[in-house]
C-alpha cells in the first residue's frame, strides 16, 4: 500500500511519463534496457510499485555489504557472487516453483557504459526456468518509461534477438550515448 502511495507520487510530479503494458500475471525476467543511468533504478521502482509487482534484481555482492545490504534486499536486491553464477539460476527455479509471482530484473547491457554487446544470463536464466522475458524500457528521447510486450523465447537466438532489438531500436535510454545495441557476444555480427 505504502509502496503504490509513493509511485503515485513520484510519476505525479516526474517529468518522465509512465507508458506501459499491464505487469506480467506469471514470474518474469524483466529486462531493464538502456542500462545507462543509476536513475534506471528509480524509474525500474516507481515501475514496479506502481503496477503492484513484486520485483527482484540482480547485482553485484559489493552493493550488499554493511549497512546498505538489507536496504538492498528489503528493496528486492539478489548479491551476484560472480566466482559461483550458477547459485543464481538455482535460486531463481526454486521461487519460481515455490508459486511465487515477480519480474527478475536484469540490465543485460551491465554497467552503465563502455560495454560492447548484451551479456547472456537473461537468456539462459529464462531458457532454464521457462520464464518469459517482459521488455522494460526507458527512453530519454520521449522521456517515457514502462513495460513492452512479454515474450516467450524459442531458443533460435539471432530470431528471439531480432523481436528484442526491434523493440529496443528507438529506446534511448538515461544517456543516449552509453546506449549498447541489443547483441550477444555469441551472434554473428549483421553481414555488412
Amino acid at each position: 500500500m505504502l509502496r503504490r502511495f509513493i509511485a503515485r507520487a513520484f510519476w505525479a510530479i516526474s517529468r518522465w511519463k509512465l507508458v506501459t503494458e499491464p505487469a506480467p500475471d506469471r514470474p518474469t525476467i524483466l529486462i531493464g534496457a538502456p542500462h545507462t543511468s543509476n536513475w534506471d533504478f528509480v524509474l525500474m521502482l516507481g515501475i514496479a510499485w506502481r503496477l503492484d509487482m513484486n520485483v527482484r534484481w540482480l547485482g553485484k555482492h559489493s552493493l550488499f555489504k554493511g549497512w546498505r545490504g538489507p536496504i538492498m534486499r528489503a528493496l528486492g536486491g539478489i548479491p551476484v557472487d560472480r566466482t559461483n553464477p550458477s547459485r543464481i539460476v538455482d535460486e531463481v527455479v526454486e521461487e519460481v516453483r515455490s508459486g511465487k509471482v515477480f519480474g527478475l530484473v536484469v540490465t543485460p547491457d551491465g554497467t552503465r557504459k563502455g560495454q560492447t554487446h548484451w551479456k547472456s544470463g537473461f537468456y539462459r536464466i529464462a531458457r532454464e526456468t521457462g520464464m518469459p522475458v517482459t521488455l522494460g524500457y526507458v527512453d530519454r528521447t520521449t522521456m517515457t518509461t514502462g513495460l513492452g510486450p512479454t515474450i516467450e523465447l524459442t531458443g533460435d537466438i539471432p530470431a528471439d534477438m531480432d523481436v528484442i532489438r526491434a523493440f529496443y531500436a528507438d529506446k534511448a535510454g538515461v544517456i543516449p550515448a552509453y546506449r549498447v545495441e541489443p547483441r550477444l557476444r555469441d551472434e554473428q555480427p549483421p553481414a555488412a
